[in-house]
């Protein structure tokens, strides 16, 4: 299936059906936002991660005392969606618990990611359905990669500023797994000056507290992004010289070193109860 294409006055989309993944984010004038996905870096642009965010222990975990293969990031962001609607400003697919993914996630689900173009913003909206009859644990994350340094802002100073003007403890991984340690905040006033010698200890976490908004960018360009339902937030680039940024909230993140593969056991897991469905949304807003 080829890729769809959203858009109005402001900003053109493209959405893949693989991972319902948004493959491109343009304004009016021309200026390409979001990563391009060079496999000399990194071939993800903006992946939704589910039913898990992050790695698991031995890349297992466990569901009602089985255990099951589970790679990092779960299977989402590499699933064939369907696509269900769409218009000129939207498009929405669905993915469906299915043989393949019940042997390794033993749930009935529903998950819709609807992209939809708002002005000069996108909105990117994920449903989760427990169809199932019983408790369903998961954790579901975005993943948006942006350009770094942005369109116009080369050899310029980037900066994250929290909306909340808050100074969250930091958090980092070991061997892959969140060690809920908390370090230093390296916000000053709710402002990170971004140098990237901060990710050579791999993915910067905020368990708590990093608010529900941020504005990144330099003088020139910037990306404000906001976010519901989504209490962790982590930022992350492949390496020192990949020009990229991943701004990524979540709600669930790692296993914890020290706290086995159960999927409930891992920092805020959702639990959905049968017949209830969690929502959760991020908006880029770009200028």
């Amino acid at each position: 299936m080829s890729n769809i294409r959203i858009g109005n006055e402001h900003l053109s989309v493209e959405v893949s059906a693989l991972g319902a993944e948004m493959q491109s984010l343009t304004t009016q004038d021309g200026r390409d936002w979001l990563w391009n996905g060079d496999a000399a870096f990194w071939t993800g642009r903006s992946p939704i991660l589910f039913p898990i965010v992050g790695k698991a222990p031995d890349d297992h975990v466990s569901i009602g005392g089985v255990r099951y293969p589970m790679g990092q990031h779960g299977f989402a962001r590499r699933s064939e969606f369907a696509l269900v609607a769409s218009g000129d400003d939207f498009c929405r697919f669905e993915l469906t618990a299915s043989q393949a993914t019940r042997s390794i996630y033993p749930f009935d689900f529903v998950l819709s990611l609807e992209h939809r173009v708002v002005g000069s913003a996108i909105a990117v909206t994920a449903e989760v359905t427990n169809r199932d009859t019983r408790p369903m644990p998961y954790g579901i994350g975005f993943h948006p990669a942006f350009l770094w340094p942005l369109p116009g802002c080369e050899g310029q100073d980037h900066t994250i500023r929290l909306d909340s003007g808050g100074s969250p403890a930091l958090a980092r991984l070991e061997g892959g797994l969140v060690d809920p340690q908390p370090r230093p905040s390296p916000f000053v006033n709710g402002v990170l000056a971004l140098d990237r010698s901060r990710f050579t200890g791999d993915t910067m976490i905020f368990l708590e507290g990093a608010g529900s908004g941020l504005r990144y960018g330099a003088e020139g360009a910037q990306v404000h992004l906001t976010w519901e339902n989504l209490p962790n937030l982590a930022f992350w680039t492949k390496q020192a010289d990949a020009p990229f940024i991943c701004l990524e909230p979540w709600h669930g993140t790692a296993a914890a070193v020290g706290r086995g593969d159960g999927i409930e056991a891992r920092p805020s897991t959702v639990v959905l109860g049968a017949g209830e469905t969690g929502r959760y949304r991020f908006v880029a807003e770009v200028g």
